[in-house]
């Protein structure tokens, strides 16, 4: 999805070999998630000789939260549901992890693709340089 984000600005489809090399994915298993992603709106897919795979929105509007829900296939908010004959001690972790599925959920809806990639682009500029 960064690929693909970097690709939006310059608004030039990527193919499914090209991301394949980059991130040494096999070409099958890259199809089937790119298949879910487009199944999910957040890609869309270009017909042509200089067709491929593009962003459906821009890379703002993309949150990591959608990409995790469309590619794991499920729901990452916490389900509140209690069963008559849980013991304290399962209510307890239930709870606690219903916690920390809000948190993640949180994190990852205030994060998009754009901010994905402001943030490599800033660990890259630190690779770059060199201290003295």
């Amino acid at each position: 999805m960064l690929e693909l984000a970097d690709a939006y600005k310059r608004n030039e489809p990527l193919q499914i070999r090209q991301i394949a090399a980059l991130h040494s994915i096999p070409d099958r298993y890259l199809e089937q998630l790119l298949a879910t992603l487009r199944r999910c709106g957040l890609i869309r897919s270009q017909r042509g000789a200089k067709g491929g795979y593009l962003l459906a929105r821009e890379p703002w509007q993309i949150t990591l939260l959608e990409v995790m829900e469309c590619i794991e296939g499920l729901e990452t908010r916490p389900t509140d549901k209690t069963l008559s004959t849980e013991t304290i001690e399962r209510a307890v972790v239930r709870e606690s992890w219903q916690e920390a599925c809000q948190a993640a959920h949180s994190v990852l809806q205030r994060c998009s693709l754009k901010d994905l990639c402001d943030r490599r682009d800033t660990k890259r500029q630190l690779d770059i340089m060199y201290y003295i």
